[in-house]
């Protein structure tokens, strides 16, 4: 190979290691901020009035895990998902949102911690609560996206049919 060639190739090599290195990555503020907009546009999915369970799902990574507010647990973004397939639209549907009091991101992994409140509505947005408590959620970013990877509710008040409900044993 012609030492211009070599040079050129150095040249060449150089300059893109120096794009990548001026590639700004998120910041850990910055991906705050992506995961409580994450969270936000999931709760305006859940309160639609026809639900898409399809479009809610996308929030998840297909292994997610939940633990429900009385106690509940399932595995993976097919089941989840089940949960608001059979949600009705009549006065009797329970609509659920997520309200984050903080998000902490990983300086290191591409991990991040949810904490807030929730709220189960009674028929939309604007009834009654009639179940509400803490929940806490594990954010993982894959392929460029953060996606829920576990979610653990607790349901600690409630009123009228919210009652109703068990907690599992």
């Amino acid at each position: 190979m012609k030492p211009q060639s070599l040079q050129f190739l150095a040249g060449l090599f150089a300059a893109v290691a120096i794009g990548i290195a001026a590639t700004p990555a998120a910041s850990p503020a910055t991906d705050s901020v992506t995961i409580k907009s994450e969270r936000l546009r999931q709760n305006s999915a859940i309160a639609k009035l026809r639900v898409d369970p399809a479009e809610i799902a996308a929030f998840w990574t297909d292994d997610v895990t939940i633990c429900r507010g009385l106690g509940v647990q399932l595995a993976g973004k097919a089941a989840y998902q089940k949960l608001f397939e059979a949600d009705s639209t009549d006065s009797k549907r329970i609509v659920y949102e997520r309200l984050p009091s903080a998000i902490e991101v990983s300086p290191h992994w591409p991990l991040a911690f949810e904490t807030g409140v929730w709220n189960g509505h009674l028929g939309d947005l604007s009834g009654p609560t009639i179940i509400s408590g803490r929940y806490s959620a594990q954010w993982v970013k894959r392929e460029g996206r953060w996606l829920i990877r576990a979610e653990v509710y607790v349901a600690l008040d409630g009123a009228g049919s919210g009652l109703d409900s068990k907690a599992a044993p």
